[in-house]
This record gives structure tokens, sequence and C-alpha cells, in this order.
């Protein structure tokens, strides 16, 4: 399986040629972390829901 955070790093910097690598990167990887966390938290609460 494919790194994703190489894979939209690659994408981002298509898009945005003069993007340094590293800040292409650091902004794809803060993204991923926040979907990450945001769909950990909805998950969560449908746990929570269905539980009730």
């Amino acid at each position: 399986m494919s790194d994703p955070i190489e894979t939209w790093t690659d994408r981002l910097r298509d898009t945005a040629p003069g993007l340094e690598e590293n800040r292409a990167r650091s902004f794809v990887h803060d993204l991923y972390t926040a979907a990450q966390n945001d769909l950990g938290e909805e998950e969560a609460e449908a746990d929570f829901e269905r539980e009730e």
C-alpha cells in the first residue's frame, strides 16, 4: 500500500510547481491528521448514539 502523505504531496506539488517539497508535505500531513481526527470523532459519536 502506498503512503497517502507522499501521494497527496506529489499531487499538490503537481498543481503548485513552485511549492517547496517540505512545505507541501507538512501541509498534507497536517490536513491528513486533522481529517483522521475528525473521522475518529464522528465514529465515536456514532458509537455513543448506537449505545443509547
